[in-house]
């Protein structure tokens, strides 16, 4: 239970006040009791992974990659390890990128760090097979991972 549910509890404030706020704040925990069923597609997958990571202490926002012109006709790329176009097709960036707060063992002097955090979402029926895509965007999850991360794929059965 995060610092501001315990506070709502001791104060009284409802699990629908405390919602409406987290979501007049652009903060994404849901109370425990909402419960949006089995995901029915790519972007339903996107909506339950980040009601339970931030049920967790985890905060994650749209990584949205691209490309294109402006109107004032300069080209600009946006999203990470997206900075060309080579760069994009050997390497892609996940869907949802934040963090994960921890805290530190006391031979840290119990300070909090926040953790990378890194999710490929996926429709519901999907399995790894290998594509160019996904071995691109694995490439990106084993590159956080293997600087202490947490990034994983995920079709919302479980993280692979």
């Amino acid at each position: 239970m995060d610092d501001l549910t315990s506070w709502a509890q001791r104060h009284g404030v409802s699990a629908a006040a405390l919602a409406d706020l987290h979501a007049t704040l652009g903060c994404f925990p849901a109370p425990a009791k909402l419960r949006l069923g089995a995901p029915r597609s790519e972007s339903h997958v996107q909506s339950l992974v980040r009601l339970s990571e931030a049920r967790d202490g985890c905060t994650l926002w749209r990584n949205n990659v691209g490309a294109g012109k402006l109107d004032n006709g300069s080209f600009v790329r946006w999203g990470l390890a997206n900075e060309s176009e080579q760069m994009n097709r050997q390497i892609k960036s996940s869907d949802l990128i934040g963090w994960r707060r921890i805290t530190i063992t006391p031979q840290m002097i119990g300070r909090t760090i926040a953790q990378f955090v890194a999710r490929e979402t996926k429709h519901p029926d999907w399995r790894y097979t290998g594509t160019e895509r996904e071995v691109a965007q694995e490439r990106f999850l084993l590159l956080v991972r293997r600087d202490g991360g947490d990034a994983a794929f995920t079709n919302g059965d479980g993280y692979a």
